[in-house]
C-alpha cells in the first residue's frame, strides 16, 4: 500500500491518501474543504481511481471535503455509525474491511477523543485522528467524548498492535509527522507508566478552550461538508 500525507496549514490537519499499487484503487482520509481541489488534481496526476473518502471522526476543527469529492469523483463516504453522519454512503462498524485492489483497510473503534471515532489499520501503519496523537492524544470534553472510553480505546486496541506500526495522527502542532505504537506506549507523557486513573485525571482536568471553528465544523461535518 502506497500512503501520502498532505496537510493544511490553516487548521493543522494531516490528510492521507492511500493506494493499492497495482490496481490504483484509492480511499483519502479526512480530507478537508478548502484543500479538495489540490486533492483532485493529485489524485488526477497519479492515475488513481478513488473509492473512499473516510473520516475517522466528526471533526470540530475543520470541513470535510467528502462530499465534494462523492461529486467531482463519485467516491463512497464513509464515517462510523456512531458518529451521527447520516449523509454518509457508509456506516462504519468495528472490523469493517475496505478493499483497495488486494489491499485491505481495517476499521478499529476507537472512542473516546469522540463516540464515533475511528481508526484505520493497514500493514504496517495506523491511521489514529485525534485518538492517539504524536505524545498526546484528543481531548474528551465534548461530542460525547470520555476520558475512560479513550483510554480503553487506546491500551487495548491501538497499543495491541505490533510496537513497529506507524502512526499517523490526524494533527500535530509541533511539526512532527509520524511516530510508532512502541515510541508512544514508552514516551507518551499521558499514557507511559500512568494508570487509567491518572490518564483520567489528566484529561479532565485540561481546561482547554472550546475550539474555534466547532459551530461551523460539527453541523457541516453531519452533513458530510455540505
Amino acid at each position: 500500500m502506497k500512503v501520502r500525507q498532505l496537510f493544511d496549514h490553516d487548521t493543522w490537519t494531516y490528510t492521507y491518501l492511500l493506494w493499492d499499487e497495482e490496481t490504483k484503487e484509492a480511499a483519502i482520509i479526512d480530507s478537508v474543504k478548502e484543500r479538495v481541489e489540490r486533492d483532485v488534481k493529485y489524485i488526477n496526476e497519479l492515475g488513481l481511481n478513488l473509492k473512499y473518502s473516510m473520516e475517522t471522526h466528526v471533526h470540530a476543527d475543520h470541513v470535510t471535503g467528502s462530499g465534494l469529492l462523492r461529486e467531482i469523483l463519485g467516491v463512497k463516504t464513509a464515517v462510523h455509525s456512531e458518529g451521527g453522519a447520516t449523509c454518509a454512503d457508509v456506516q462504519i462498524n468495528d472490523g469493517d474491511i475496505f478493499k483497495l485492489g488486494q489491499q485491505e483497510i481495517r476499521a478499529i473503534y476507537t472512542p473516546g477523543h469522540t463516540s464515533g471515532d475511528v481508526s484505520y489499520y493497514i500493514d504496517g501503519a495506523v491511521f489514529t485522528g485525534d485518538a492517539l496523537l504524536i505524545r498526546a492524544c484528543g481531548r474528551t470534553d465534548f461530542q460525547q467524548g470520555n476520558s475512560e472510553s479513550l483510554h480503553h480505546s487506546i491500551t487495548q486496541k491501538l497499543f495491541t498492535l505490533p510496537d513497529e506500526t506507524i502512526v499517523y495522527p490526524g494533527h500535530d502542532y509541533e511539526g512532527f509527522t509520524q511516530s510508532s505504537i512502541g515510541e508512544e506506549k514508552a514516551l507518551n507523557p499521558r499514557l507511559a507508566n500512568k494508570t487509567k486513573e491518572e490518564f483520567t485525571a489528566i484529561m479532565d482536568n485540561m481546561n482547554l478552550p472550546r475550539p474555534k471553528r466547532i459551530d461551523v465544523a460539527v453541523p457541516g461535518n453531519l452533513s458530510c461538508g455540505q
